[in-house]
């Protein structure tokens, strides 16, 4: 296998730049810029040079042997000063020695892969990890990156491996004393597993959301105050705040950090009949958001108005532009309300956060939906009877090979293409 490098850490100025290397020829590309290496585990500063002799940086050393590294392969990182140019000088300096290439993008990790060091739930993990960007976003990806979904396919294949076992003893031995009803013990091994299943698929949707990021749509009449809310929200001006009704034709969108939750607020155009073809698509676009969005906070012109769009039980409705009517509701102009109702907002997304499951991504589901089917095709199996013994443990093993897709034990080529497409080089 090639020797790969790149710089692993950001692009740009910094205070220090962390170039890797990693493979069978890592040890000799580093002591021909640095001399002797420091011992594994230890760091030493080095001046490094190139193949001329010419000083290029003062940089802490660091030597990790094989399997005892991140790549599971012999690494050498180096951590220079972070300038452009002595990034660019040291990097071209590695090429030169002629024993290692430019690694690409997420090559590192897909080594670790390779050799073990992560299953596939993991890599993806370390990909939602490097885009984590609120708290909650950060702990679901350091969970799966800690192996949890791994160690939950361990369970269930383990189980299912013990099922199948008694039903292969069932064929191999039909002629001789064995125990001829296993459908018990299978039953009682299978029907924990198929619970679990169902119940990681049911939150993989929300743990996309917490990905992904919620989406909570703003809704209400023309002029009601809507995108004043919003910049309120956002802090900022973000949209266009006018007396004139109909200003916002558009759904406009403002992503936010709510107490660790990921939630891109819209302002949506006022929900009235018009003539005028724009703001029409307008209105259009604003009920479609409003449908997909995950909380919807309709904003009433009047105190008793009633909403003209469907609402769910956890929607909130407030009355807009409080301050000018003298009652309790909501105004982006004067703050009233709009801390209480981030704290609605917060604490509603945050119930839902709290259903989320181990699995993370569609593929996770996708997969899991497939043991589901194949595990209750395989108890109708069991259930009718011992001459039925082969197809259930067919389907025993169908369910087996889906699980063992999830954290990448079987072919998954195509998977592996789209995951590692998102990582960034030097990762």
């Amino acid at each position: 296998m090639d020797t790969i490098f790149a710089l692993a850490t950001a692009p740009g100025k910094a205070g220090v730049a962390v170039i890797r290397i990693s493979g069978p020829e890592a040890f000799a590309v580093g002591r021909g810029l640095a001399g002797k290496l420091p011992n594994v585990g230890e760091a030493r500063m080095r001046r490094l040079s190139n193949a001329e002799g010419a000083h290029l940086d003062d940089a802490l050393v660091l030597a990790f042997k094989a399997p005892h590294s991140f790549t599971g392969e012999d690494v050498v990182e180096l951590q220079t000063h972070g300038s452009p140019a002595t990034i660019k000088a040291v990097l071209a300096a590695i090429s030169e020695t002629g024993m290692a290439r430019m690694a690409e993008p997420g090559e590192f990790t897909r080594r670790a892969l390779e050799n073990d060091r992560m299953d596939l739930a993991q890599v993806e993990g370390l990909a939602d990890l490097i885009d984590a960007e609120t708290e909650l976003q950060r702990l679901q990806a350091l969970r799966v990156l800690s192996g949890g979904l791994g160690q939950l396919v361990e369970q269930w294949r383990e189980n299912l491996l013990r099922a199948a076992a008694l039903l292969e003893v069932t064929i191999d031995f039909a002629d001789e004393e064995v125990p001829v009803d296993v459908a018990p013990d299978v039953i009682s091994l299978l029907e924990p597993i198929m619970d679990d299943l169902r119940r990681e698929i049911a939150g993989v949707n929300v743990a996309e959301r917490i990905r992904d990021g919620f989406e909570v749509a703003i809704l209400g009449a023309p002029n009601v105050g809507k995108s004043t809310l919003l910049n309120a929200l956002a802090g900022r001006e973000a949209a266009i705040t006018s007396d004139i009704a109909g200003t916002t034709r558009d759904v406009i969108e403002v992503r936010m950090d709510l107490n660790g939750l990921p939630v891109t607020v819209l302002d949506t155009a006022g929900l009235r009949e018009s003539e005028d073809a724009v703001e029409r698509i307008g209105v259009d676009r604003a009920r479609s958001r409003a449908d997909a969005a995950d909380l919807r906070v309709f904003l009433k012109s009047l105190p008793g108005e009633k909403p003209n769009i469907t609402l769910s039980d956890e929607d909130i409705v407030l009355l807009g532009k409080a301050d000018l009517h003298g009652q309790e509701g909501v105004s982006g102009v004067t703050g009233q309300g709009v801390s209480g109702l981030v704290h609605r907002i917060t604490e509603t997304l945050s119930t839902r956060a709290a259903r989320q499951s181990t699995a993370t991504h569609a593929r996770h589901a996708e997969a899991m939906r497939d043991a589901v089917k194949a595990l209750e095709s395989g108890l109708n199996e069991v259930q009718a009877g011992a001459d039925r013994t082969e197809l259930a443990a067919e389907h025993l093993r169908m369910a087996i090979r889906r699980l063992d897709s999830l954290i990448g034990r079987i072919d998954v080529e195509m998977v592996l293409g789209e995951i590692f497409s998102r990582f960034c080089l030097g990762k």
